[in-house]
């Protein structure tokens, strides 16, 4: 019996009947070629639906984009990382060493991944209506304290939405440089549209963020306020 892993069966509220699904859950590529991947991918899909099921029935009024934007804020990499941490769920991952070293057992994209791991593995452990109970106990506040004020738009689709209103041309952004080491990198970008002479820039810890930034710095360029 691996008490280690009953204590995260404790932690989870779902107790495995093949600790090998939770094992696999918690293996890092960097650990070798059996590693978590296909688990992250069926955990993906599940909590998606799951969500999805949930928001659908709490906003019988919403709109497909509302539903969509409130979804994408509670399954975003952050709010997977902190449910993580919640579990203490990087003390188990099993990865190589200069992983481990680099302090991957808390960095956020892992940790996310491996969350959605372990989904994977309660689905194939205990099946659809266990791991569905797991997610609504684990996300029941954050699903409660959701309201439709809470489904504004992002910058980018902002600023293609206002682009695409004005018959101009969508917006084309580019990676100008990646500063700072593998696990700790600052992304710096650039938007290019045609209504400013010059292009709006902006940085964050993903080229999806600074994409966000340098839109936000478009728009207030334009003068168009927040919705």
């Amino acid at each position: 019996m691996d008490t280690k892993l009953d204590k995260l069966d404790n932690i989870l509220g779902s107790p495995f009947s093949d600790h090998r699904y939770l094992e696999l859950a918690l293996t890092h590529r960097s650990a070798g070629p059996r590693n978590f991947e296909r688990l992250e991918f069926l955990g993906d899909s599940i909590l998606s639906f799951v969500i999805a099921d949930n928001l659908y029935r709490k906003f019988p009024t919403a709109r497909e984009g509302q539903l969509s934007r409130l979804r994408a804020r509670l399954v975003k990499r952050e709010t997977l990382a902190e449910l993580a941490r919640d579990f203490n769920l990087g003390e188990y991952l099993i990865m190589g060493s200069g992983e481990l070293k680099s302090g991957g057992y808390n960095r956020a994209s892992i940790l996310s991944d491996a969350f959605e791991a372990v989904i994977g593995a309660i689905y194939m452990d205990q099946g659809l209506e266990v791991v569905r109970e797991r997610l609504e106990h684990w996300f029941q506040s954050r699903i409660e304290s959701l309201s439709l004020d809470d489904t504004q738009k992002d910058p980018k689709t902002r600023l293609q939405e206002f682009l695409q209103s004005s018959s101009s041309e969508l917006p084309e952004y580019s990676v100008i440089s990646v500063e700072g080491r593998a696990h700790d990198q600052v992304f710096n970008v650039e938007c290019r549209i045609e209504l400013l002479k010059k292009p709006s820039s902006g940085s964050g810890g993903s080229r999806r963020q600074a994409e966000q930034m340098a839109a936000s710095a478009a728009l207030e360029q334009l003068g168009i306020a927040e919705d």
